[in-house]
């Protein structure tokens, strides 16, 4: 599948099959994703890989994080967030002090990597969907996923075989969102 054809075609969805990259094929993706932009070659990002029961502890700590009664309904609910799909990669980054970039950019970075990691698994013929929410903040879920107090928990690629081929539209309308500099008369006009 051509770059372009791959980027028009790509669409976040949750319904994924079994199948998934083996970690060979995914370190060799994420050599090609690191090639991504990033100023002064900081690498401040690290993805954490959880496969099979690895998901399991994932799901036990979403449910003591978000308080449901071990055992419960809702529990088991919350725990199976973590086993839709065969392959969950965490996303963390761990901003440092730097003169020239600041900590913006190496977030920024850090989802450079992860949305070009994202393209070339849609390539190879998997599907990858981002998943974040109050869940990367659970001292419960730090604490499975390694990260230090230093890092940021940015999510989870949730990353399967494509169950079927999404229905996507045509380009977007982006006429709206390209403009030139504002002449100097009309920046007191120009949109906040």
């Amino acid at each position: 599948m051509e770059l372009k054809q791959a980027i028009r075609a790509r669409v976040s969805t949750a319904a994924v099959t079994d199948q998934a990259p083996t970690d060979a094929q995914l370190r060799e993706l994420l050599a090609i994703a690191a090639h991504s932009p990033d100023h002064a070659a900081l690498r401040v990002w690290r993805l954490v890989s959880l496969r099979g029961a690895d998901r399991e502890r994932l799901g036990a700590a979403l449910a003591a994080g978000f308080g449901d009664p071990a055992g419960s309904p809702e529990a088991a609910k919350t725990a199976a967030k973590a086993v839709r799909a065969p392959l969950l990669l965490g996303i963390v980054a761990a901003p440092r002090e730097h003169p020239k970039v600041p900590t913006w950019e190496q977030i920024a970075a850090t989802a450079g990597v992860v949305t070009t990691l994202q393209l070339l698994l849609f390539e190879a013929g998997f599907t990858a969907m981002w998943r974040t929410g109050p869940a990367i903040d659970l001292a419960e879920v730090r604490d499975v996923m390694g990260v230090a107090p230093t890092e940021l928990l940015l999510g989870w690629l949730y990353v399967g075989g494509t169950a079927q081929a999404a229905a996507r539209g045509g380009d977007p309308d982006v006429g709206d969102r390209l403009s030139p500099l504002p002449a100097a008369d009309d920046r007191a006009q120009s949109p906040s």
